[in-house]
């Protein structure tokens, strides 16, 4: 009785270690699936301007308090090697304890065999395919991220274009051409097109804020959203707090005004199944993040787009 009690145990723990491998992926999927993409004219292959430089006093952070937190540890893909290699060893446990163990010709029952060589390959398949997964995932967002880039036009890179870190200078030539252009509407706009995009990335319906993204964004989120819909997985997002809104860049190219405002936030953030079952992700730890989103439209007084998403 005490050896079937054993075996049961050891073949619960195994199936809650295997489950938590397979179902185990990156929680932060809200819209953009953390990653870096669109364009930024010919800043696309640079880095945002650091938002830790003090800010002018005419360009102060708009901020919102929230009481603070400490966000839970990631380590997903550790956690996921963790659990398979623990998974494996206590499948193997389990099958040797009910005779399998010598099959293939383990000496005596104490060393490898056949099963086991199986295990250990099956489980480093699984490695080799998640990790396999995710970097052809990055290099997609990657290559999205470089695509479409519009060369600085000689008609206005010489005077229009600013420097990464004057941000003030950028401001007065949007001015030049549209001198009714306020900062403090436009980090309320950026705000409220922030909230508008999650949650039209929530409903996996792009219909309500397609005047808001540049074709390339929209191309980009429908791809994404396609996947979610092939998949029948939600990704909920739930107490957005959005504690700072700043603009850490602006200048002109090509015709274009572009602004990059850099969103912190926190929220819940986790996908579930269309019956409503958590798949990854958490509904009672919410998710901090930091993220650049840089709005385009052509100068003057036109309506603001989004054309990227970079990461900190």
């Amino acid at each position: 009785m005490k050896r079937h009690a054993i075996r049961g145990f050891v073949l619960l723990a195994a199936i809650m270690l295997i489950s938590v491998t397979v179902m185990e992926h990156e929680a932060d999927a809200r819209a953009g699936r953390s990653r870096s993409m669109g364009s930024r004219g010919s800043r696309s292959y640079s880095q945002p301007a650091s938002p830790y430089s003090q800010p002018s006093p005419s360009r102060p952070y708009q901020t919102a308090p929230s009481p603070g937190y400490q966000p839970p540890a990631s380590g997903g893909f550790l956690r996921s090697m963790a659990g398979g290699i623990a998974g494996g060893m206590l499948g193997g446990m389990l099958f040797r304890s009910l005779g399998f163990g010598g099959m293939g010709g383990g000496f005596g029952g104490g060393g490898i065999g056949m099963f086991d060589i199986l295990l250990l390959a099956g489980i480093g398949y699984f490695i080799y395919r998640y990790i396999m997964r995710n970097r052809a995932r990055n290099e997609a967002g990657a290559s999205s991220r470089y695509d479409n880039v519009t060369p600085i036009s000689p008609e206005y890179a010489p005077a229009q274009l600013s420097a990464p870190d004057d941000v003030d200078t950028g401001i007065a030539h949007i001015r030049q051409f549209d001198n009714s252009f306020d900062e403090t509407r436009y980090r309320d706009l950026v705000m409220d097109n922030f909230f508008k995009i999650q949650g039209a990335w929530m409903n996996r319906d792009l219909s309500t804020v397609q005047s808001i993204l540049t074709d390339e964004m929209k191309r980009i989120f429908q791809s994404d959203i396609d996947t979610l819909l092939r998949d029948k997985q939600i990704n909920r997002l739930e107490n957005i707090a959005v504690r700072k809104v700043g603009i850490v860049e602006a200048w002109q190219e090509s015709g274009q005004d572009y602004i990059n405002t850099l969103i912190y936030a926190n929220l819940l953030d986790y996908t579930t199944d269309e019956s409503g079952s958590v798949l990854n992700g958490s509904k009672s730890d919410p998710v901090k993040f930091e993220e650049y989103w840089t709005f385009t439209r052509p100068i003057g007084t036109n309506s603001w787009k989004l054309s990227a998403i970079d990461q900190k």
